[in-house]
This record gives C-alpha cells, sequence and structure tokens, in this order.
C-alpha cells in the first residue's frame, strides 16, 4: 500500500513539475518592412517574429527594394541553462515557464545607381516579385 501511495504521489508531483521552454526571435531592419528569408524559408516582413526550437547559426536574408539584399550567417546562442546536459532539467522539470527571447537588428544599405538600365529593370522584378510571395501562403 505505502509503495502504490509513493508512486502516485511521485507521479503527481513528476507530471505537475513540468517545465515549459518558449523559444522566440524577433528580425528588425532599417528600413522596415523587408522581406525576411531564414534557412531559406519566407518567414514574412520585419519586424517579424518566429518561435524556434533549435539553437545554432541560422542563415538570414534581408531584401528590399531599392537596397542590396544582405545574407548573414546569424548564431543563434543558447543560453546557460539551456545547454547540455542542464537542458534536460531546464525543459522538462523547471516549476515555470522558462522564455528566450533573441532580437536581431539590420541596417540595408541603397542600391547603388545602376549602370545598365536593363539589370536595373530586373534586380526591381524580382525584388517586387519576392515582395508579392510573401502575401498569400508564403509558397513561390
Amino acid at each position: 500500500m505505502r509503495f502504490c501511495f509513493a508512486g502516485m504521489a511521485c507521479l503527481f508531483v513528476c507530471v505537475n513539475l513540468t517545465g515549459c521552454v518558449n523559444r522566440r526571435m524577433t528580425i528588425r531592419s532599417n528600413p522596415s518592412g523587408a522581406l525576411v528569408e531564414i534557412d531559406g524559408e519566407r518567414i514574412g516582413l520585419t519586424p517579424v517574429s518566429m518561435d524556434f526550437t533549435y539553437y545554432g547559426t541560422r542563415e538570414f536574408t534581408i531584401s528590399a527594394p531599392g537596397y542590396e539584399s544582405l545574407t548573414v550567417l546569424q548564431p543563434v546562442p543558447a543560453p546557460p541553462g539551456q545547454r547540455f546536459p542542464l537542458d534536460f532539467f531546464t525543459n522538462h522539470f523547471m516549476p515555470r515557464k522558462v522564455t528566450d527571447r533573441h532580437d536581431f537588428t539590420y541596417n540595408l544599405m541603397r542600391r547603388n545607381a545602376p549602370i545598365d538600365e536593363e539589370s536595373d529593370l530586373i534586380n526591381r522584378a524580382r525584388d517586387f516579385r519576392s515582395q508579392a510571395e510573401v502575401g498569400g501562403t508564403g509558397q513561390p
């Protein structure tokens, strides 16, 4: 009888002490309204936020009409409590919710005056298409 009660009490404690980690990154740009792609996936227009699961280096591509596209390999570092082996305990047994936020801001450079009108037209058309594809489903 004691073992059954102890087992039930242990199960109750484990279920009620399950932790939860919320990871979110926000990307901003100057000027705002730039298209953001993370690891080749269109996310939206700045400022834009997204939840993520894993830490590591991500490839950010930020583009806006009239500005040079910017591609950055951005490290997203894990805080000390989210590193091995502590991450197992903070992800599963923390009695409170853990929130981890990362904010990234990028300045875009104005595009130089094009030498060739045809290449300028092609670049503007590509920028316009990229901006238009963000609208509906985000699929090309």
